[in-house]
This record gives C-alpha cells, structure tokens and sequence, in this order.
C-alpha cells in the first residue's frame, strides 16, 4: 500500500527530506504522498522512513491503495532502473 498523510499533519518539513523516491510534497495545507510514487521504502529501508521520523505519527497506510510488498519492489525497481 502506498501511504498518505492525515490532517494531523504539522507541516514540520521532516518526512519530505526523508523519501529516497520524491514522493513527499508540499500540497496546499499539508504535505501529501503521491501513490504512483511510493514504494514504503522497499528497496532501500526496512520501515518507511518518513513514518519512522514523524513526530505526530500521521502518516498511516493508503487503504485505496493496496499493494503487495512485491509490488512495492516492482515499482521500486521501475523508479530506479534507467533502461
């Protein structure tokens, strides 16, 4: 699954600096996850870090967007493989 932000969120500027893919982005009262972007961190951590240094714990799984870890890794290499 991809993750999103609730409107808990602060805008405290930490999770944007912490997604290896840019998927974190300022949106027009908080910051948002684009989906097509996130992988959770497959492929480069163990835990989503942007979950990990949140410090309002805001940032929870996108139940409209269902993915299996495999498919995390599936996008994860189409994010950073250059044909």
């Amino acid at each position: 699954m991809a993750l999103i932000i609730t409107d808990e969120c602060i805008n405290c500027d930490v999770c944007e600096q912490e997604c290896p893919n840019g998927a974190i982005s300022q949106g027009e009262e908080i910051y948002v996850i684009a989906p097509a972007l996130c992988t959770e961190c497959v492929g480069y951590h163990e835990t989503s870090q942007c979950v990990e240094v949140c410090p309002v714990d805001c940032i929870i799984l996108d139940r409209g967007n269902i993915e299996t870890r495999e498919e995390l890794y599936q996008k994860y290499l189409s994010l950073t493989t250059i044909d």
